[in-house]
């Protein structure tokens, strides 16, 4: 990892913790979306992969690597009084730029410590790009690119987002290491050429994300120490 010079995260899952983050959402998204119907809430609930009895994303969920497109299209079939495709991704979208975000770990040190060791630092994530700069809102100055799945570079796990960001910083993608915590962002950064760690603030465990990574490890609290910079 010495010949590190730059960091795409992706972010739900790794910035941010994936279940604090998104349970509390899916609950009041599928209330809102089944009206008070609950056969309709439980078939949602299924269709979005997410245990209500518990508060839990399941492992299998979709929704935990697919684009906002994608989720869209999936649950579209169970609810034809929306207004089409289009209404129910504007939809999504809107309550999902303003959930409440748990960070993984503290970000604005962390990202200081990247940045002030010379790393170029950016975001490469499944949802859209107007949401994922509100959610990093407070840490803009940190980040040299952002990008989701309509930022015209496709959708992980293809490798353009991350092809885009190595452009971007004028760097060999070998150079470039990205952090997620799915296999879909792990597929994308090997697609990539770029190195890559995984992250356990998402839903899938270590022993789903190790066949594709060069590193596993708790949070991203840990990149100082993997990057050898607390030793600088």
């Amino acid at each position: 990892m010495q010949h590190i010079r730059a960091i795409l995260f992706d972010k739900d899952g790794t910035l941010f913790d994936f279940q604090a983050t998104w349970a509390g959402w899916a609950e009041r998204v599928i209330d809102d979306l089944a009206a008070g119907d609950a056969g309709r809430a439980g078939a949602l609930a299924e269709a979005m992969g997410f245990d209500r009895q518990n508060g839990r994303f399941l492992p299998e969920s979709m929704v935990i690597a697919s684009t906002s497109q994608e989720v869209a299209e999936h649950i579209a079939p169970l609810l034809p009084e929306v207004g089409g495709l289009e209404a129910l991704c504007a939809r999504l979208a809107d309550t999902a730029a303003n959930v409440p975000l748990a960070e993984a770990v503290p970000l604005a040190p962390l990202l200081g410590r990247l940045r002030g060791a010379g790393l170029r630092l950016g975001v490469a994530t499944n949802d859209h790009e107007a949401v994922a700069r509100r959610h990093v809102a407070a840490h803009l100055g940190q980040f040299d690119f952002i990008a989701g799945f309509d930022s015209g570079h496709g959708g992980k796990p293809a490798p353009g987002m991350l092809l885009a960001f190595a452009r971007h910083c004028a760097l060999d993608p070998r150079s470039v290491l990205m952090v997620g915590d799915s296999r879909h962002d792990l597929l994308a950064g090997r697609a990539a050429g770029m190195a890559t760690l995984g992250v356990l603030t998402g839903v899938a465990g270590a022993d789903d994300l190790a066949p594709l990574a060069d590193a596993v490890r708790p949070d991203i609290g840990h990149l100082p120490a993997l990057l050898g910079l607390d030793a600088a």
